[in-house]
Parts: structure tokens; sequence; C-alpha cells
């Protein structure tokens, strides 16, 4: 009985310990059409041309996520690569 109280409690704590799940937030969505009844959305993308790659095979596009959030902070500014001519 004490073995497998102290395995419960064991248990409770590791549970209690490990971090929580978090549902991923991607700024691109393939809306997939699948004749009259209609597709499938994939919201799965975090560039518009990795979006494009898997939706251009299947007939389908891609839009921005109306619910994309990006995360707090400062992000780093982006760099414009310049070509001499």
């Amino acid at each position: 009985m004490r073995l497998l109280l102290l395995m419960l409690g064991i248990s409770v704590c590791v549970v209690g310990i490990g971090t929580r799940a978090e549902a991923q937030n991607y700024p691109w969505c393939a809306i997939y059409s699948e004749g009259a009844a209609g597709g499938g959305t994939n919201c799965g993308f975090t560039t518009f041309e990795q979006c494009m790659e898997t939706a251009r095979g299947l007939g389908s596009n891609c839009q921005p996520n109306t619910q994309y959030q990006p995360p707090p902070g400062p992000h780093p500014a982006t760099r414009v690569q310049r070509r001499n001519y």
C-alpha cells in the first residue's frame, strides 16, 4: 500500500512539473478546395512561399491567417539585400 501511495505521489509531481502545451500560431493558411462539398484549411505555414509550395500541387491557394498574433517583444529588423548592377 505504501509503495502504491509513493508511486502515485511521484507521478503527481512529475505531471505537475511539466510545461503546459500551447497551440502553434502561424501567419499563413492553405485553403484546400475539394469539389462542391468544400475542403479543409491548414494554417501551419510560416512563409507565403512555404504555403504556396504545398498548395500549388493541389490546386489550392493561400491567404493570411486572420487569427495570427505575433509573439510579444522586440522583433529583429529584417535586412534588405541590395544588388549591385
